[in-house]
């Protein structure tokens, strides 16, 4: 039996952040939404129940947490920041499904969310 096109999954990570255009989303923040979907190789890892042969999604979630304490104007911004320090982090990812989402940002509209998504492959 082969494995192929295998991901992990951090769907839902709720934080807490200072990243916006306008001056009161510096000072005040908002909730974010983030979901991830990695892909790596982990068939050495299903095999044999070693953690050494996958990613400690632990670990990218501090990774991403490190990230989004960086203020910046565009969720494009923080989401190219986090996808590149992902990277460069666990080599063994290849491909960074990334979405990144501000729950009721303030635009002068009822609106639950607003986002990007962006897939970022490795050069």
């Amino acid at each position: 039996m082969k494995q192929s096109d295998m991901y992990i999954h951090l769907k839902g990570l709720k934080l807490f952040a200072f990243h916006g255009v306008l001056p009161q989303e510096n000072k005040v923040g908002a909730e974010y939404t983030l979901n991830l979907r990695l892909k790596t190789d982990f068939s050495r890892a299903s095999q044999t129940d070693d953690l050494n042969y996958t990613i400690n999604y632990a670990e990218v979630f501090e990774a991403v947490k490190e990230e989004m304490k960086i203020p910046s104007q565009l969720l494009e911004h923080v989401i190219q920041r986090i996808a590149g320090r992902l990277f460069h982090d666990f080599p063994q990812i290849t491909e960074i499904k990334i979405a990144l989402f501000k729950q009721n940002p303030p635009m002068g509209a009822e609106c639950q969310e607003t986002g990007v998504e962006s897939i970022y492959t490795k050069d």
